[in-house]
């Protein structure tokens, strides 16, 4: 494999000194003078309509400098990145607990809380739509007019009933999955600032500024010119700021008082009111020879997206899609279905449906191992794709494929290798061990049929250093230091010179999202033309000092030489000749991501050809007595084409173990009734540092040739197949199988006396 000077090295983060020292400022720390504060005032129902808005009370309160309502809203009162069916402030009806109806903006955060309390809204309350099984029934009340179901999603291939008819096994299962909270370190805040001439710059977290510039634009109906979105940096994304969390709150705030406004939600505010993974229940079966082949598999999903559609249709597209994990089926049928309940919002969330997908389609593969007595390791390898093979999707696996080599890697590990060692090593005579292995493909990029691209800018200063500018931005992730790493690499310069601004519509072109594992990928492919045009650029600089042609300059390490060996010219000499005559260099690079040939209909976004591969392994530990879990050890095999930074990867790695543990054993938003009951960290637990096993990561590097310097994303795929691992080692332990996730200590210990006819330990469970 070749050897590059920074890409592959492990390169200190460029915001690591700023986030260690406490200097780093976000979006909730920024002050401008004359700063005013708004506070949202949502709704008190999960389902109503709204008779009457009186504000005149709260407009006199003390310090109110503005009440706003959807009458102020100056454009489209509607945002969503599906299809714009969220209010920016609702009018006529409200659709969860979290929806936004006013917006009150005072001298202080107090002032703005209390002038809440005296808005005065008139509802009619409406039944409460939360089963989507239910919603789906044609005598349901509606969400929405246009009918509950927001998309229906049909795929098929081969054969099935052939398919089944030959089977010697089949195993069925229906698996229901959790709604997940981002618990983000950084809550939803932001300020709103005014230009002179009606501009507008907005400072808030998000993951898509281009695409917030724009949502901001239709709503208040100015030009996009006029609007400036700075997302960077942001703590934590995970997918819940990639639609509008406040952006055109803030803009309308700014705009209308003329003043900064900021507005910074509470935690229980974000978890009411804020983006979660979508749950789901998924039906399963699944047919096989005697062998362990696969022959035949259905699937029927239910999302429940919530009160707006967002990305509910998308992630149950690649739901559907990760339902097939990384296996050759010949016959396949599927049907997915995106349902809105008055059940808060769902939207993107790391993973994107494949994380629901995988639990399933891994405990499928895990019982199909069980009752043909075949090796859990083997019965993968004997299914997994291989390059070349045709996907259940019907696209030809042509790129980069790295399903074997991770499996392969993961069952040469520690914990598996030694998994009978380490199981009769229990702290306890009433706990047990198990380990669970569980694997998985993440389609990267945003699929077929959606357009997909990125853009970088490369400026060359004055003093002979670089700035790379893109507005794929930084979400705790690492991108800008991995950007930093490429540039340099394709300039060959030392990373140091180079400065990596990313976030912002004034600073750089249009970079899409920060989503889907895409950034590396996309904003590499982006910096590697626009470094290659740079070299290009400073050749012909280099020339016309030279007095010769382009073609007879030589670029290399910082140096422009004549081939002849008569002349040459340093970077920094080029540049402030340049500076000197008023002129700038700059070089841009612009990708388009490759997609499939193949599309499914009416399925968007199908199938992805581009794939990150990762198996997990867990060791777990149960305690008979209490159904109680605990992770010992984890280990992660990845394929994510060349690692531009190692350490940045075992960051990924190990935070995404940490998270997926979390959804395998802990986290659920619980919702009864529309009303959210774990609002704050007290009710709702996520993993914290003690929970952490001890971690492993190694590397598969299958390069993707498309990739640049053969890199792919990682991002998503790094938190997947981790509980499924868990979940599957509890079975392993003490033969609890855990079909509803989480895998609480309750549904444990109710699965181990299912098991056993009200005894404990035994055989077969459906907790």
């Amino acid at each position: 494999m070749q050897e590059f000077k920074w890409v592959g090295r492990p390169v200190m983060r460029v915001d690591a000194r700023g986030k260690v020292t406490g200097g780093q400022k976000y979006m909730g720390d920024l002050r401008f003078p004359g700063m005013a504060y708004g506070r949202v005032l949502r709704s008190k129902y999960p389902h109503a309509r709204i008779k009457s808005i009186d504000t005149a009370r709260a407009e006199s309160a003390p310090g109110v400098v503005k009440v706003l309502t959807w009458r102020d809203v100056g454009g489209l009162n509607g945002y969503g990145i599906a299809i714009p069916d969220q209010p920016v402030l609702c009018s006529d009806k409200v659709r969860y607990m979290g929806d936004a109806v006013a917006l009150v903006i005072a001298e202080s955060p107090e002032q703005a809380e209390q002038a809440l309390a005296v808005v005065n809204v008139e509802y009619e309350v409406l039944p409460v739509v939360d089963d989507p099984e239910a919603a789906m029934l044609p005598d349901s009340p509606r969400v929405h007019e246009s009918g509950n179901v927001h998309m229906q999603t049909h795929v098929e291939n081969g054969d099935v009933e052939q398919g089944f008819a030959a089977s010697d096994v089949i195993v069925e299962g229906t698996y229901r999955l959790p709604r997940q909270m981002h618990a983000f370190m950084e809550p939803e805040q932001g300020v709103g600032v005014p230009g002179p001439n009606g501009e507008v710059t907005v400072y808030c977290g998000a993951q898509h500024p281009y695409r917030d510039q724009m949502q901001v634009s239709r709503a208040l109906g100015i030009k996009p010119s006029k609007i400036r979105v700075v997302t960077s940096p942001t703590g934590g994304a995970f997918g819940g700021k990639d639609e509008i969390t406040l952006q055109i709150l803030l803009a309308m705030g700014a705009l209308a008082t003329g003043r900064p406004v900021q507005i910074v939600l509470s935690r229980e505010e974000s978890t009411v009111a804020g983006w979660k993974r979508h749950p789901m229940t998924i039906y399963m079966k699944t047919g096989a020879r005697r062998d362990g082949t696969l022959l035949a598999h259905q699937v029927r999903l239910v999302s429940d997206t919530g009160a707006y559609a967002s990305l509910g249709g998308p992630v149950t597209n690649l739901a559907l899609e990760g339902c097939t994990g990384v296996y050759r089926i010949p016959a396949i049928v599927m049907d997915g279905y995106c349902v809105y309940t008055n059940n808060g919002v769902a939207g993107a969330f790391r993973g994107f449906g494949q994380l629901q997908a995988n639990f399933a389609i891994e405990h499928q593969m895990d019982r199909l191992a069980s009752e043909l007595g075949i090796d859990p390791v083997e019965i993968r390898l004997r299914n997994a794709l291989r390059p070349g093979d045709p996907n259940p999707l019907g696209h030809t696996m042509v790129e980069s494929v790295g399903a074997i080599p991770t499996i392969e890697a993961a069952a040469r590990c520690d914990i598996w290798a030694r998994r009978e060692e380490y199981c009769r090593q229990s702290s306890a005579p009433w706990r047990k061990r198990g380990v669970g292995f569980a694997t998985e493909m993440q389609g990267t990029g945003l699929g077929v049929g959606l357009p997909d691209y990125g853009a970088a800018l490369i400026r060359l200063l004055g003093d002979g250093t670089w700035t790379v500018g893109l507005s794929c931005p930084e979400i705790g992730q690492g991108n800008s230091t991995t950007y930093a790493q490429m540039a340099a690499e394709g300039l060959e310069v030392h990373v140091q010179d180079v400065e990596v601004f990313v976030g912002d519509t004034g600073l750089g072109p249009d970079s899409g999202s920060c989503t889907a594992s895409r950034s590396v990928y996309t904003g590499g492919n982006a910096i590697f033309r626009a470094a290659t045009q740079m070299r290009d650029r400073l050749r012909g600089e280099a020339a016309g000092v030279f007095g010769c042609d382009p073609e007879e300059v030589v670029y290399s390490e910082g140096v422009c030489r004549r081939v002849d060996g008569t002349a040459s010219a340093t970077v920094q000499e080029i540049a402030a000749r340049a500076a000197a005559e008023g002129r700038e260099i700059t070089a841009d690079g612009a990708f388009i991501w490759p997609v499939s040939k193949v599309q499914i209909p009416g399925a968007v976004g199908l199938p992805h050809i581009i794939n990150t591969y990762i198996t997990h392994v867990a060791l777990v530990e149960v305690d008979e007595m209490t159904g109680e879990t605990s992770v010992l050890k984890a280990f992660a095999a990845i394929d994510c084409g060349r690692v531009i930074n190692p350490q940045g990867l075992r960051g990924q790695s190990e935070g995404g173990m940490v998270m997926g543990m979390g959804y395998a054993l802990m986290e659920d938003t619980i919702i009864e009734g529309g009303k959210t009951l774990t609002p704050n960290f007290s009710t709702y637990i996520i993993p914290t540092s003690i929970d952490a096993p001890d971690m492993d990561t190694v590397t598969c590097e299958v390069l993707e040739p498309s990739g640049p310097y053969g890199a792919k994303g990682v991002g998503e795929a790094v938190m997947v197949p981790i509980a499924p691992a868990i979940t599957i080692g509890i079975d392993r332990a003490v033969g609890a199988r855990v079909t509803h996730a989480p895998a609480t200590s309750e549904r444990v210990f109710h699965g181990m006396r299912s098991r056993d006819g009200g005894r404990g330990v035994g055989e077969g469970s459906t907790a």
